[in-house]
């Protein structure tokens, strides 16, 4: 073996503890940010794997250079050398390096990172030892830069596990970040697969796509520690010519696998991009079908795009999973996208995920999981969905993403038969239970079950469909119904008071509502030009108001009132809306505002993360039940009756006037 690779490091930890020593120096001494010393860092490590497999042996620092460089003085026998080998790295890998692109360490920080690993072979290493040293290196350091490169571990590999991926597929990742779905995938098939070939699954099998250059490097990096050979990550935008895309990776006939984490939030505003997606046009529906106008939109949503080109990518009969904003499940506004994916592709599952799944990674948007096979002929219309959610991550959802280990009885942390602790998970048990399901097994717990795809209305998300609100809706159709918008006006136009900026009026919130006696209990005085921008509808004796958004809509503590006359002509938010003009006892229709049953359908309909609210259709086609005209009328005469004595004690106690000595 050769002088300069006379060191064999057999352990990750060994590999791992250079590449920290480097990372440390470069940040103490050069001023760069920790992105930007992770970014100098990847750049050495091509040129040293560069070196290596070209057997250049120009990746080095004499001890002469090195003391030199210690004390101060310019060694260009040294930078000129390494310059030049910088040059020849990034002409061997041009898909992720700019031709502009330079080292930008100081030359003390490049001599010291250089001289640590010169006397390493990182293509002779285990390929398990430098690939889990470098794994672990950017598990410390990547969420120090951008966290938004990056999808929670055990999200990334449930989704594997759930796709099951085989040795002969070609998998991608059009928005690869740092390589998380595609090393998963690796991962995945080499500890099902004894006999893998992992220079040639890398080299054949596994592609990504990343428009930033940065991360695209990293994603390289991990693949090439693991294959020591070619690999298929490429800088560019995943969202531009498709056919190119293709001949870019040269999968003309496209993937039978796509595991993918798109940007959220994110708006394309370019029309010459938008042009080229069916989804970046405005759709309009007609008697429950929807198809595409001819006006593109002003912008849509990354995501929203990203789930056309994964469709595009696909072959015929190819499977995706997607992590994707709840909105997208269950918006209204985005019925024709959940329309569009029936029309191309078949709905295998779709998972569930908690709140704080991506808290850790800088976001608490709240997310689900898509797993579709693609379909465009759209032969099979009938086939059961399988449905999950996952409460338990095995992780805290604050900003370290703490692990969560199972505890006995005792509170002792479980420890496997390795003595390994169990993380507190259940991703575990979703995966069983979409493996029992795929083999036609039905068991319905309270956190998976399927449902027929003649059930899939216009949302996708879990709490619609669960088992709990299927039952209560069987129940609810075995009795006399009736929609709520067809025994009542729900109030939308805005107060003409609004337009008298100099008017003094009463303005009623959320926080008004004593919500256990169903009645308004404070007011706000302002001029018009002072209210917030959410004051909107003038309310009038009897009426009833009932909020559709914020946290507490259809849970116990759900806002409903009945009008009185204190409050008459006052303004109130467009967080409620204002029933009026009713074809069923007020009384009755109050009293079961509050029922379980009027909850369970508020908080199923739910929609939005920031501020959960209800729309006006879904309000609208809220179930009432009615039960016999008797018991109608009782519980009318006893709503009424509370009001009576309410209103008559608020009279008796203003009507005290005791004068104190």
């Amino acid at each position: 073996m050769d002088l300069l690779f006379d060191i064999e490091l057999s352990k990750e930890d060994n590999l791992l503890k250079r590449f920290e020593e480097i990372h440390d120096f470069i940040y103490a001494n050069d001023g760069l940010s920790p992105q930007q010393t992770l970014e100098e860092f990847v750049k050495i490590l091509f040129i040293k794997i560069f070196d290596e497999n070209e057997k250049l042996k120009q990746f080095s620092v004499s001890s002469d250079e090195w003391n030199d460089i210690k004390s101060g003085k310019n060694v260009s026998s040294f930078s000129d050398r390494i310059t030049a080998l910088f040059d020849k790295t990034q002409k061997e890998y041009q898909d992720i390096f700019d031709t502009d692109d330079r080292i930008k360490l100081s030359q003390n920080a490049l001599g010291f990172t250089v001289n640590k690993l010169q006397g390493i072979s990182l293509l002779g290493s285990s390929q398990d030892a430098k690939g889990l040293a470098f794994q672990k290196f950017l598990s410390h350091h990547e969420k120090d830069g951008r966290g938004q490169f990056f999808t929670p571990e055990p999200v990334i590999d449930f989704c594997v596990a759930m796709m099951q991926p085989k040795p002969n597929e070609t998998i991608t990742d059009p928005a690869c970040g740092s390589g998380g779905f595609l090393m998963s995938a690796l991962k995945y098939l080499q500890a099902n697969n004894q006999k893998l070939n992992t220079s040639k699954v890398v080299s054949q099998n596994i592609f990504g796509l990343d428009i930033n250059r940065s991360i695209a490097r990293i994603a390289k990096m991990k693949l090439l520690l693991e294959a020591n050979g070619k690999t298929n990550i490429l800088c560019t935008n995943s969202l531009e010519d498709l056919d190119s895309i293709k001949l870019s990776l040269g999968q003309k006939n496209g993937f039978d696998l796509i595991l993918t984490n798109p940007p959220f939030g994110a708006k394309i505003t370019q029309s010459s991009v938008l042009s080229k997606f069916d989804l970046g046009y405005k759709w309009s529906s007609h008697e429950n079908e929807f198809y595409k106008t001819r006006t593109v939109y002003a912008n849509q949503n990354a995501e929203i795009l990203f789930i056309e080109r994964c469709l595009q990518l696909l072959k015929e009969g190819g499977r995706m999973a997607i992590v994707l904003p709840n909105g997208n499940f269950e918006n209204p506004s985005l019925d024709y996208l959940r329309f569009y994916i029936k029309q191309k592709a078949k709905v295998l599952a779709i998972v569930n995920l908690p709140q704080e799944t991506f808290i850790p990674y800088g976001t608490g948007v709240k997310t689900s999981l898509l797993f579709l096979e693609k379909d465009s002929k759209n032969e099979e219309r009938q086939y059961p969905i399988f449905f999950g959610r996952v409460t338990k991550l095995g992780y805290q959802g604050n900003k370290n993403g703490t692990p969560l280990y199972q505890k006995d009885k005792y509170g002792q942390i479980v420890k496997d038969k390795n003595g390994q602790s169990i993380l507190d998970e259940d991703f575990t048990i979703i995966i069983e239970a979409y493996k029992a399901f795929q083999k036609g097994k039905k068991n319905e717990t309270e956190n998976s079950f399927s449902i027929q795809f003649n059930e899939l209305n216009g949302r996708f998300d879990f709490d619609f469909y669960s088992p709990e609100n299927r039952k209560m809706f069987s129940n609810l159709n075995k009795t006399k119904t009736v929609r709520l918008g067809d025994i009542c006006e729900i109030v939308k136009v805005k107060s003409r008071k609004l337009k008298d900026p100099n008017l003094t009026v009463e303005y009623v919130e959320l926080s008004d509502i004593n919500t256990h006696s169903y009645e308004i209990i404070n007011s706000t005085t302002y001029q018009v030009h002072e209210l917030p921008s959410r004051a909107s509808y003038e309310i009038q004796q009897g009426d009833i108001i009932t909020a559709i958004a914020g946290n507490s809509v259809g849970t116990r503590k759900h806002a409903t009132a009945l009008v009185t006359d204190d409050f008459a002509g006052s303004i109130c938010t467009n967080g409620f809306r204002v029933l009026r003009n009713f074809k069923i006892d007020s009384y009755y229709l109050l009293y079961y505002l509050k029922s379980e049953l009027f909850l369970k359908q508020m908080f199923m309909y739910r929609t939005g993360a920031a501020i959960p609210n209800v729309s006006d259709i879904d309000l609208a086609n809220i179930v009432i039940h009615f039960t016999d005209k008797k018991t109608i009328a009782e519980i009318s005469d006893k709503m009424k009756k509370a009001f009576d004595l309410r209103q008559a004690s608020k009279q008796q106690i203003e009507s005290i006037n005791l004068e104190l000595a």
